[in-house]
């Protein structure tokens, strides 16, 4: 060999040495990971029907006694934490609704899902962040996966239409088989699959109702369908699976002697607001006429024993949830059971969720197995922001600046893939 051949190949090995920087991608060697989310799994539903896979899952992976999502606990806002690793507050996606205070203008859940500007506001999620790192990644009616971030789009999305039904098992089991293709004949390393049941039969029919029952068995077979799928796809030694969900449901008071009503408040008068978000489940959001701050923040405060109502300064901090812009200057959220009604009450739903994310039926459900989880082991509460450092750490990558702490789940993986080099990086010079 030459001396300058021989030059070339340590300083090759000096590059491709541990240390710190970017990741260099190993091709052939990295695990993938399928998070797959289903929406409204409240923590302890799987105790009250049979669940033989989830339980499969369970004795041969990792599961959570339960997990904690962020506030405020709707969907768009907490799948949005999962995949950036931040509170709300910090990523910006802070309501299942578009508005603009100034325009007016509230656009519902599914028109919301397609405007880039909600989502995009700063905050770059894993599936960007992976690609940026030379991996391919996909999100199957994800929230958020359809918008672009800095002007990039996920590698291959999905997204959901106005009209889709969330119910249909075969559909269910149709999406699986494409996110297998994915893995296996497009080579993804990353995708996130969206169910939006048992959410939506949650709502409808109430946590507690025979078809909640009934539904929770149809995802259980879900999973058993897709874990047969991996083993068929030949994945099971290469992907690891993650199964959670973004928030819980509790049974709406619906004929209570005390609901919140705002038409029913004394000296309170909606001539005297500029903007109002309310009606959306047990959170809402006022903005005051000019002057009009103080007065009606007065009127608001002791209104009602089961309605609380702050200044955006004062929300209690715990929530992260208030240090964000499109925050109003007063906001509120309601006990668990009681929905906020405003001009008129048009809320009928039996379930409900949003409420304070402390309460035992906002908590979801946590299970992961796959090569890179230990097998049989149940962990301690954690909260949902710790997902996305997981994620990293098992795809390998570096990840973006987040509000979660990697060694809360670092526990969760073998001793091979906790100390085990998950990505080579090009060392800082």
């Amino acid at each position: 060999m030459s001396r300058s051949a021989a030059l070339l190949t340590v300083a090759l090995a000096t590059l491709l040495a541990p240390g710190t920087g970017a990741p260099v991608q190993r091709q052939g060697s990295r695990n993938k990971v399928l998070l797959v989310s289903f929406d409204g799994f409240r923590w302890n539903y799987d105790q009250k029907v049979s669940t033989p896979n989830l339980d499969a899952m369970a004795r041969e992976g990792v599961k959570a006694r339960y997990m904690t999502p962020a506030f405020v606990t709707m969907t768009s806002p907490c799948h949005f934490t999962l995949v950036t690793g931040k509170y709300i507050e910090n990523h910006g996606v802070v309501h299942n609704m578009y508005y603009n205070t100034t325009s007016k203008v509230k656009l519902p859940y599914h028109a919301t899902l397609g405007i880039t500007r909600w989502w995009d506001n700063g905050s770059v999620p894993i599936w960007i962040t992976a690609q940026r790192q030379g991996l391919k990644t996909g999100s199957f009616f994800y929230p958020g996966g359809n918008v672009t971030y800095q002007g990039a789009a996920v590698t291959l999305s999905r997204k959901e239409g106005i009209l889709h039904n969330y119910k249909n098992e075969k559909e269910w089991r149709a999406n699986i088989d494409t996110v297998m293709k994915w893995f296996t004949e497009e080579d993804l390393d990353l995708v996130t699959l969206y169910f939006g049941e048992p959410d939506s039969t949650g709502h409808k029919y109430g946590p507690e109702s025979q078809q909640v029952k009934d539904m929770v068995m149809q995802v259980d077979r879900t999973v058993g369908y897709l874990r047969d799928s991996i083993r068929n796809n030949s994945l099971e030694r290469r992907l690891n699976l993650i199964i959670t969900s973004d928030h819980g449901m509790t049974t709406v008071n619906k004929t209570a002697g005390d609901l919140v009503e705002f038409h029913k408040f004394h000296n309170f008068s909606f001539k005297d607001i500029e903007f109002e978000l309310l009606d959306y489940g047990p959170n809402g959001m006022l903005i005051p006429k000019e002057g009009k701050l103080e007065e009606v923040y007065e009127v608001l405060k002791d209104a009602h024993p089961r309605l609380h109502v702050y200044r955006k300064e004062s929300f209690p901090k715990s929530f992260h949830y208030a240090d964000n812009p499109r925050i109003t200057s007063l906001l509120m959220y309601s006990d668990p059971g009681y929905v906020i009604h405003g001009r008129l009450n048009v809320q009928f739903n039996n379930g409900e969720h949003g409420f304070d994310n402390k309460d035992m039926d906002m908590k979801t459900i946590f299970r992961a197995v796959g090569p890179s989880f230990k097998r049989g082991l149940e962990v301690e509460p954690f909260e949902s922001v710790h997902v996305y450092e997981l994620m990293c750490k098992l795809l390998g990558i570096v990840p973006e600046a987040n509000d979660g702490d990697l060694s809360i789940l670092l526990p969760t993986l073998t001793s091979e893939a906790n100390n085990g080099h998950l990505s080579t990086v090009v060392p800082t010079l």
